[in-house]
């Protein structure tokens, strides 16, 4: 069966009607689901099954027969630990549905179908009784409900549930306890990420509008792996404090905790840095640590669907070494957020907790975080800002094309005749109406074509981009204004280019990579539902990763493979490109790394990808701000390095959907 599905392009701007499997969003979800990464993650699992074990342990001590729920059981890997470690009977709850059908194939291949349960539902609908999902409460209970914000799935709902109907009192957990760990620090580099910065130009000093200033900002986490921060780029404040143990009975209602200390320096109080360990057994001998790898030596973990989290302050705050200082968390049944206090200001009596943070601004609400570093990143202000230099006159008519782009307000400040901006978000427009208030914006108007364009000018940067191709959208709207272009208007940037290379992925492989067995359990059956998924679309296009956090070695020397030209319309028919690249480097090739990289003048460009030169190892630097593409291979490729096998690619861009096909194949001599 097929369905038609109405879908906004965003490379061209059109709405499509296209022609869709009704399985097209089920593959979709499990394509990118990627939990491969958690059975991938070996440190976790084997801490989950030394947890169990011991667990299961304790209930045989006591004369009982073991009954294990195991709330979240994905593939069941925990399940069937549970079995094997002794446990007579388990209820594995799974409430996505093709997951569920997963571990019903996966626990019946490993033989455990008479003692596993696989219950589709949701854990606070499973029903207890002769004639329910389970004939007796469980006295282990074993949970793998967590995010990088421990509690941001539900843990707290679930748990709370699950002691009031599903399982004995005083049962053994695993888990059995979770405790968050945040350290207030001074850091440029993470407050960029949150506020919008002063900024020069051209000897002026601008300064953000004042309900952006005083604007507490988004309250939800920023969750990033954080081990891809260098420790030099900020400042410790204070001691890493316990802020939330979890280990006591869990409630879903509101909640505060404060943990006083000494600041260890002075500084301005601007970020809290946080993550999570979890106990597997009461006396804390088997810890499963979310901490990044630069607070412990000799570090050979990595996981992605736990990664650490950065909380931004609702106002930066000057603090003195010594001062006795305060710092509050507060959760409800989802999220975490911070304040800080003057320790010897309140009374613990009379303090009322913090409400949780709320943008009034509505810019941290269309502006994501790495759009605020990139809007405060001073070099790239600088290349802006020399284009335009460059190619405004005394009588320049400018219009805009990005979304949320301070580079109407630079040409008026450079002193362009008339500048008329477009954006997508009416809100973004205000603010820049806003914007920097002490200087007159009176030529500053939007959405008024009544002139002849003479610059055109974007980033360019919209929110709707997923995929480094999607910034494609300025050339259609330079297309679409062509009839109001002056004959020798500038178009800024005047080009892009498409680069790739062949990579060798630190870690990021682990998330498509087949699993095979995992701690001695057959767990291909979910192998096999991936890749039927992958191959449904996903295994033949590229997807969008930050590749800053994910660290890689370029096997191949990088290059533009597709040129985009600006000053001309789009073009009616196809363009494609085909070539290779030799393998430069010896390594396990992984993938294709994909970026844009725009040509603002003959001599300024702005990468999107690669900000420096790539090192004699191989070694990259990435820009923050965008997400670079990422084709995996179906398997990777050995590679020797000494260029007789060589990665060959075949590009075609088809103008009239705005899509980039894409081939890759490893040809050996």
């Amino acid at each position: 069966m097929k369905t038609f599905c109405g879908r906004a392009n965003p490379t061209t701007g059109a709405l499509d009607w296209m022609e869709e499997s009704e399985e097209y969003d089920y593959h979709q979800e499990i394509a990118r689901s990627c939990y491969a990464d958690m059975l991938h993650d070996h440190d976790r699992n084997e801490k989950y099954y030394q947890g169990i074990r011991a667990a299961v342990a304790r209930v045989k001590a006591r004369g009982e027969k073991v009954i294990v729920l195991d709330i979240g059981t994905g593939t069941g890997l925990l399940s069937m630990m549970a079995v094997t470690a002794g446990a007579d009977f388990c209820y594995a709850v799974e409430v996505f549905k093709p997951m569920a059908e997963a571990a019903q194939c996966i626990v019946k291949k490993n033989g455990f179908s008479e003692k596993i349960k696989i219950i589709n539902k949701h854990s606070t609908d499973v029903t207890v009784g002769p004639e329910g999902d389970m004939q007796m409460k469980a006295n282990v209970l074993i949970t793998e409900l967590f995010d990088t914000e421990l509690i941001g799935e539900g843990a707290l709902p679930s748990y709370e549930h699950a002691h009031q109907n599903l399982v004995q009192k005083g049962c053994e957990a695993v888990p059995h306890r979770a405790t968050v760990y945040a350290q207030l620090v001074e850091s440029k580099l993470l407050w960029s990420w949150g506020q919008l910065q002063p900024m020069d130009v051209e000897g002026a000093s601008l300064l953000p509008p004042p309900d952006v200033g005083r604007c507490a900002g988004a309250h939800s986490v920023c969750d990033i792996q954080l081990s891809q921060v260098s420790p030099h780029s900020f400042t410790p404040l204070g001691p890493l404090c316990t802020i939330v143990d979890f280990s006591k009975p869990v409630s879903s209602v509101f909640k505060s905790h404060s943990s006083q200390f000494v600041a260890q320096s002075g500084g301005r109080a601007q970020v809290v840095l946080s993550w999570w360990d979890i106990d597997m057994d009461p006396s804390g001998s088997i810890v499963c640590t979310m901490a990044p790898s630069w607070t412990y030596p000799q570090s050979k973990m990595w996981r992605d669907h736990w990664m650490q989290s950065v909380y931004f302050l609702s106002a930066e705050r000057r603090v003195t070494e010594g001062e006795e200082l305060s710092l509050t968390v507060c959760h409800d049944d989802y999220s975490l957020w911070y304040s800080l206090q003057s320790d010897s200001q309140q009374d613990p009596q009379t303090v009322v907790p913090p409400s949780r943070p709320c943008c009034t601004c509505q810019a941290h609400l269309v502006w994501t975080r790495p759009r605020f570093g990139e809007l405060n990143d001073r070099r790239r202000t600088e290349s802006y800002v020399s284009a335009l230099r460059s190619v405004l006159r005394e009588d320049s008519v400018c219009l805009g094309i990005s979304d949320g782009s301070l580079l109407p307000v630079f040409a008026h400040m450079l002193g362009a005749k008339k500048v008329i901006c477009h954006s997508s978000s009416s809100s973004m427009f205000q603010h820049l109406l806003a914007l920097y208030n002490s200087i007159k914006l009176q030529d500053l108007t939007c959405k008024a074509y009544f002139f002849q364009i003479s610059v055109l000018m974007g980033e360019p940067y919209f929110s709707t981009s997923l995929l480094p191709w999607h910034s494609l959208f300025f050339w259609y709207c330079r297309t679409a204004l062509a009839g109001l272009l002056r004959p020798n208007a500038t178009i800024l940037p005047s080009s892009a280019t498409l680069h790739m290379m062949a990579v060798e992925f630190q870690d990021l492989w682990r998330i498509r990579a087949p699993c095979g067995t995992c701690e001695g359990f057959d767990v291909s059956p979910m192998d096999e539902m991936v890749q039927q998924s992958l191959d449904f679309r996903e295994s033949r296009e590229a997807e969008p990763h930050p590749l800053w956090e994910y660290p890689c070695r370029a096997l191949t020397q990088s290059t533009a493979v597709m040129t985009f030209d600006f000053t001309q319309s789009v073009p009616q028919e196809p363009i494609s490109s085909q070539g290779s690249l030799p393998f430069l480097r010896s390594g396990r090739c992984h993938g294709v790394a994909l970026w844009m990289e725009y040509h603002l003048t003959d001599d300024i460009t702005v990468s999107a990808g690669l900000i420096g030169p790539i090192s004699e190892q191989g070694e990259c630097e990435w820009s923050r701000h965008r997400k670079q593409g990422v084709y995996f291979l179906r398997s990777p490729w050995e590679s020797s390095g000494d260029g007789r096998a060589a990665v060959s690619y075949n590009f075609t861009f088809e103008p009239s959907s705005g899509d980039i096909k894409m081939d890759f194949s490893i040809k050996s001599q």
